[in-house]
């Protein structure tokens, strides 16, 4: 009987060990987010900045007007919390989730406290011969359970516990969709990244949910427009061209969607 209770309570100590271990776990983002949007906010900033919005609509981002999904990380790259617009998970490319997650990590990864760079910055000089050939290659995306992108189940992606939360996905991605996260004190606390339609409506959509967030007090960046200092730069010509020379050399190609002119027209920063 003894040995019994001894097991009974050993089983039992271990569970409630368990327990809190997973509990600390599953409560570290939230710590590690502090600051940063919640899924809900994420959620409501991702419906706001007119995913599916028509030609001629104020929040018109260009593109094939597809539904989207969007990603926040912290400083330190760890996922905070992931969304979608639409209904359900399947009205989205299915391999955007993670491409957000990657372009969020990137955006974060290569700005700094003085300088942004948006992932639509980083097309040309990521081409060969560009000063960062190479940069997409350096840091591939964690796609092995149980802590990678692809861990399950799927039916929790783009819900408040995704399955990426709390975990550092990593990528490089280095066309339009990422963006530096700058609170209003000036300071870098992280990264968004958006997918889902071509990488210039990205951009453009991307811009629109941070600013709906308000994390966007860029110090400074590579865009000869002082208003938008890290916005997308379309000096490359038509995607179709294959043009790989880029006179700012932090270049992006044209979508072809009309894009670019609405890129023009995208909220300025506070």
């Amino acid at each position: 009987m003894q040995v019994f209770d001894r097991l009974t309570m050993l089983t039992v100590a271990s569970a409630i060990a368990l327990g809190l271990a997973s509990g600390a776990a599953y409560a570290k983002p939230t710590k590690q987010c502090q600051g940063l949007p919640t899924h809900d906010e994420l959620l409501a900033a991702l419906a706001a900045s007119g995913a599916t919005a028509p030609a001629g609509d104020p929040n018109d981002n260009g593109g094939f007007r597809l539904n989207m999904w969007g990603t926040v990380v912290n400083r330190d790259g760890i996922v905070c919390a992931v969304a979608f617009t639409g209904a359900d998970r399947d009205e989205q490319w299915p391999a955007s989730r993670v491409i957000s997650a990657a372009k969020a990590y990137t955006a974060n990864s290569l700005s700094l406290p003085g300088l942004a760079l948006s992932t639509g910055n980083l097309y040309a000089s990521s081409q060969p011969g560009g000063s960062l050939w190479g940069v997409q290659f350096a840091n591939l995306t964690n796609v092995d359970p149980p802590k990678g992108a692809y861990k399950g189940p799927a039916k929790n992606f783009g819900q408040a516990n995704d399955p990426m939360v709390g975990n550092r996905i990593g990528g490089h991605i280095v066309f339009g969709g990422g963006f530096a996260l700058y609170n209003d004190a000036g300071e870098i606390v992280g990264g968004l990244g958006v997918s889902g339609d071509t990488s210039c409506k990205d951009h453009n959509f991307g811009w629109r949910v941070r600013h709906e967030l308000g994390l966007d007090f860029v110090p400074g960046g590579v865009s000869t427009d002082a208003a938008r200092p890290d916005n997308i730069i379309y000096d490359m010509g038509a995607a179709s061209q294959g043009l790989i020379v880029s006179p700012s050399a932090f270049g992006h190609t044209d979508c072809g969607l009309g894009e670019a002119v609405i890129s023009a027209t995208l909220p300025t920063i506070p």
